[in-house]
């Protein structure tokens, strides 16, 4: 069941991370502690839904690694793992302007009838995701579900349904815990707010 981050009691202890990429750390979002509890919360459910199922784990690279890292040590069954690695870019074609998905690697095995787990760091747009679910879709999984750390609906423009859901969120930039800003921080054990340096004016 999804929980909205106001149930949660964020943390004020600053960070001692240094400065990289004209950003800094800012204020906890969600400590360390905090988001270890709900990933047991979840990594319970994923055990009782899916006893004596075949399951199969996909995270999506890079920032749902540190997730799926822990969830799968709190779910107590038998499973496998795999990765996808996927980039976006614009079309050349009828659609100019517009982003598109590839894959730049692929499932290591087929997942015809077993019953497929998609781990997310964050759900916002859902744009990347449905694209993600469709492509699996027709590899004809037993099941497919999906599972997020974080979860934006708010920004939803495609409807996805999520059934495992850590923490609903607002929309601000958060790094650590696999989060990135250019590539840093993704190795802090919580979540924090991203302080831009006066040399770097915006996120992106």
């Amino acid at each position: 069941m999804r929980k909205p981050v106001e149930d949660f009691e964020i943390s004020q202890k600053p960070s001692t991370y240094e400065a990289k990429a004209g950003a800094r750390v800012g204020q906890v979002f969600l400590d360390a502690t905090t988001v270890s509890e709900r990933v047991s919360q979840l990594g319970a459910e994923i055990t009782q839904d899916y006893r004596g199922r075949e399951l199969l784990l996909i995270s999506i690279l890079k920032g749902g690694v540190v997730f799926m890292a822990d969830l799968v040590r709190t779910i107590d069954l038998p499973l496998e793992m795999d990765f996808l690695a996927i980039s976006s870019y614009l079309k050349e074609h009828v659609d100019a302007g517009q982003k598109a998905v590839r894959f730049l690697k692929d499932l290591d095995q087929p997942i015809k009838d077993k019953d497929v787990l998609v781990v997310q760091d964050i759900v916002d747009t859902g744009l990347t995701l449905h694209y993600i679910l469709r492509s699996l879709s027709l590899r004809r999984p037993g099941s497919l579900e999906v599972c997020t750390l974080l979860d934006r609906p708010q920004q939803r423009l495609v409807d996805i349904p999520v059934r495992y859901s850590g923490f609903t969120v607002s929309d601000d930039f958060v790094v650590g815990y696999g989060f990135d800003f250019r590539q840093a921080f993704r190795n802090i054990p919580y979540l924090a707010f991203l302080e831009l340096e006066p040399s770097q004016p915006t996120l992106f």
